[in-house]
C-alpha cells in the first residue's frame, strides 16, 4: 500500500506530467483559457489516462509479453487510446453537447496527447503491474487536472490585470507556466 501511495504522490505532484515532464503541453496551453473548458478537458484526460493505463497493462501483461510481441507495444497502446477517445467523443457529443463544443478540436487531440501515451509507456518502463499502472495513470491524470485548472484560474485572473503590452497573450502564459513549473519543482525532494 505504501508503494502505491509513493507512486500516486510522485505522479501527481513531484513528477507532474505537464510541469515536470513537459508532456501534454498542447491541451494545457490551448484549453486553459476558460475554467469550465479546462475542467472538462481534465476530466476527459483523467478518464482516458486511467482506462488506457489499465487496459494497456492488461494487454501488455497477458498478450504482448507472453507472445513476445513487445515490439508492438507502441502501436497497440496508440490503438487503445484512440478507441477510448472516440468513445468519449461520442458520449460527450450525445450527453453533454456544451462541453463537447467547448473542448472543440482539443478533444480529438487527446488521441495524440503525448501525456496519455507517455503514461502508458512509463508504466511499461517502470515494470508496473496492473494495479500500479492504474494508480500511476489516475495520479498522473490528477496531476494534469491540477495543472490545467490552476493555469485556467490564473489566466482568467490575468484578463482583468494591467499587463504590459510585450507580456500580453502567449508570453504571459508561457511565463506563468514556467513559474508554475518552478513551484512544482519545489516538491522534488518529497519522494
Amino acid at each position: 500500500m505504501g508503494n502505491l501511495l509513493v507512486i500516486a504522490i510522485g505522479a501527481a505532484i513531484v513528477n507532474n506530467v505537464v510541469l515536470s515532464q513537459f508532456l501534454g503541453i498542447c491541451p494545457f496551453l490551448g484549453v486553459s483559457k476558460k475554467l469550465d473548458a479546462s475542467v472538462g478537458m481534465g476530466g476527459a484526460v483523467l478518464f482516458v489516462i486511467a482506462i488506457s493505463s489499465f487496459v494497456s497493462a492488461l494487454i501488455n501483461q497477458f498478450i504482448l509479453v507472453p507472445l513476445h510481441f513487445e515490439y508492438l507495444q507502441t502501436i497497440v497502446f496508440i490503438l487503445v487510446i484512440a478507441a477510448l477517445v472516440q468513445f468519449i467523443e461520442m458520449f460527450l457529443k450525445k450527453s453533454i453537447p456544451s462541453l463537447y463544443n467547448a473542448l472543440g478540436v482539443y478533444l480529438p487531440l487527446i488521441t495524440t496527447n503525448c501525456a496519455v501515451l507517455g503514461v502508458v509507456t512509463i508504466n511499461v518502463q517502470n515494470s508496473y503491474n496492473i494495479l500500479e499502472s492504474f494508480v500511476n495513470g489516475i495520479a498522473t491524470a490528477v496531476g494534469f487536472f491540477i495543472a490545467i485548472v490552476i493555469m485556467a484560474g490564473l489566466r482568467e485572473k490575468m484578463e482583468y490585470n494591467d499587463v504590459p503590452r510585450p507580456f500580453q497573450g502567449t508570453a504571459m502564459v508561457l511565463l506563468t507556466a514556467g513559474l508554475m513549473s518552478i513551484a512544482f519543482f519545489g516538491f522534488s525532494g518529497v519522494i
